[in-house]
């Protein structure tokens, strides 16, 4: 089981889920450094946090290798080690697949796939140094049950499901843990580009805070996956013994959620 008094870091922090889950972290004391692509929102969320000089602010954006080199060399230069990795950062885009451009799908791949997986890997040195580490990685229920609208997003979270429980028992026997977390909606900016699916399934939007609290709830519990409270599991568990009940459903859902084309909107 996790200690509270963690050394840990968030990417995507500058908005949504990411903020969120800094500001709680800080609110149990453990020592926290947020990154992302926008240092202005960065500085932000550590203002947010009510100790903004406790905060190691480290812009980057985590699909170019150097960002990532410059990053762990500030975590080995600040702590020399690393318990919590929260691969938070991400991208979605919703539409139909035809109107989804190369750049939209290298966008949310190198986002939410190729970056989470190369970074824990270029962190793995700090991780094996705190001798009782865990990455957690932020999917979506997406990543379970694959929405009409959003083949190339839910792709991405099914990927991430998959990299997380290959690692899970890729490194049990080095005693860090892998913890995958699946929100449903919530309420951030990248719920912009579920506008037409919210509208029309009348879908509830989580608050940050409380998917953030129920996180670091579970994570320093150490549990392995993290889904919502309510029906989510459920769903999740028919998906996979009658799928076809599942695709009935979201068949009958596709005019309704049939997006026009748009940009990739980032997570953070």
């Amino acid at each position: 089981m996790l200690r509270d008094m963690r050394h840990v870091l968030i990417t995507g922090a500058g908005s949504g889920i990411g903020r969120a889950l800094a500001v709680e972290a800080s609110a149990r004391g453990m020592r926290v450094a947020i990154c992302g692509r926008g240092k202005d929102a960065l500085q932000d969320t550590a203002e947010l946090t009510g100790a903004p000089g406790a905060i190691l602010i480290i812009p980057a954006d985590l699909t170019i290798p150097g960002d990532r080199r410059a990053l762990a060399a500030k975590l080995t230069r600040a702590w020399g080690r690393l318990d919590i990795l929260v691969n938070n950062a991400g991208c979605v885009v919703g539409g139909d697949l035809t109107a989804t451009s190369d750049g939209m799908i290298d966008a949310v791949l190198d986002t939410n796939v190729a970056a989470p997986i190369a970074l824990t890997r270029d962190l793995t040195p700090l991780l094996m140094a705190s001798g009782d580490a865990r990455v957690v990685n932020i999917g979506s229920m997406f990543g379970d049950i694959a929405y009409p609208g959003f083949a190339t997003y839910s792709a991405s979270k099914h990927a991430l499901r998959g990299f997380s429980d290959a690692l899970r028992r890729e490194w049990k026997r080095r005693g860090i843990g892998v913890t995958y977390v699946a929100p449903r909606a919530t309420r951030t900016p990248a719920a912009a580009a579920f506008e037409d699916l919210i509208r029309s399934t009348a879908m509830r939007l989580d608050d940050p805070a409380q998917v953030a609290r129920r996180i670091w709830r579970a994570t320093l519990a150490g549990a392995e996956t993290i889904y919502p409270a309510g029906a989510e599991p459920i769903f999740v568990l028919l998906q996979r013994l009658f799928p076809r009940v599942i695709d009935r459903a979201l068949v009958r859902q596709t005019p309704a959620v049939h997006l026009p084309p748009a940009k990739p909107v980032p997570l953070a």
